[in-house]
């Protein structure tokens, strides 16, 4: 039997040179380690063998399927080497090579929106979503706005020829929200597009983002109103930031306030940049509300609340340092790529 193992290794390794492709590769594979293979039908015959030979013959076995196997390796890779020589041959090495797919990224708006998300989420504030074509009475009357007010021109906002309108901030949210609530109290944000007749240059465009916020309940203060803000912005542009509240007029809050925060750009002085607006709603906006419910749950003399609105493409350009609003829709890869 010892014999017979050295003939059929001898036999195993000089075929083995003879191979040319994957199929006879294979072949060679099942006629001698198979089932029914050569080495295998030699090894059936360890039964047989005397015990005090088992030792000897049992590691000559070994040997010869290590030998095989090692064989039949090798030139598996000698043959795919081989193969693979043929595929780039021809190529010139010496030409430039073409650049592979660039690492994405998150969108600098997407960023800050999910940054204010999470931000308003943590003080309780819950998602609330709205049509962006809007009714008239939606997206004005019912915040108070005068028929004579310059955003109810056609000159400023996108009227539809059945009298609707996209909308002109995200403030019809908060309406709508009002209206189908069962108890209080409301705490909101709505984000999403707004649209107006602007002239799109470096600040402006025709569609931009909003993050509206509203909160009612009883005894709702100007003081929580300060409170949320302050903490919101300092989240958003850091713990050292210092905001202030100028007085302001909304058609729907009473008082209201712009809000501007001081930003130090590097190597520049620290200036006040105005970010967003806010005050506490409108009785009149509530005596709408309650009027169309049919009900007392939003009686201005029962319950208060705030509002705010800002602009989540600002917040993306003064974070980043972006100068042209512009940037943020035209999808140029040179501009996306620094963000990634």
């Amino acid at each position: 039997m010892l014999t017979e193992l050295s003939e059929l290794k001898t036999e195993a390794l000089t075929a083995l040179d003879s191979l040319t492709d994957e199929t006879s590769l294979e072949n060679f594979r099942v006629a001698y380690l198979g089932k029914k293979g050569k080495l295998t039908a030699i090894s059936a015959g360890m039964r047989d063998v005397s015990p005090d030979l088992k030792k000897e013959v049992g590691a000559k076995l070994n040997e010869v399927r290590e030998a095989i196997t090692s064989g039949l390796a090798t030139r598996q890779e000698a043959l795919q080497s081989a193969k693979d020589a043929s595929a780039v041959q021809g190529i010139d090495i010496t030409l430039p090579g073409r650049p592979g797919l660039g690492v994405g990224s998150i969108h600098p708006l997407t960023t800050i929106r999910d940054l204010a998300i999470r931000t308003l989420r943590r003080m309780g504030f819950v998602l609330a979503d709205g049509p962006e074509i809007e009714t008239e009475w939606h997206c004005f009357d019912a915040l108070n706005t005068p028929t004579d007010h310059p955003a109810r021109n056609e000159r400023d906002t996108f009227y539809l020829n059945d009298g609707r309108l996209l909308r002109t901030h995200t403030s019809t949210v908060q309406i709508r929200t009002m209206e189908t609530v069962k108890d209080l109290p409301v705490r909101i944000i709505a984000p999403g597009a707004a649209y107006r007749r602007d002239e799109i240059d470096a600040t402006h465009l025709s569609v931009f983002n909003q993050l509206e916020g509203l909160y009612v309940a009883q005894d709702v203060s100007l003081a929580d109103l300060k409170g949320t803000l302050e903490f919101f912005f300092r989240e958003i542009f850091g713990p050292q930031t210092v905001v202030r509240f100028r007085p302001h007029f909304f058609p729907f809050t009473e008082p209201s306030f712009e809000i501007d925060v001081k930003l130090e750009a590097k190597g520049k002085e620290a200036r006040w940049i105005e970010i967003a607006g806010c005050g506490m709603v409108d009785p009149a906006v509530f005596a709408a509300v309650s009027k169309t419910r049919g009900d007392n749950l939003f009686d201005p003399e029962n319950v208060t609340g705030f509002a705010f609105g800002l602009g989540l493409d600002r917040l993306a350009m003064i974070l980043h340092g972006i100068t042209d609003i512009r940037h943020l829709i035209e999808n140029d890869t040179r501009f996306l790529t620094q963000f990634s």
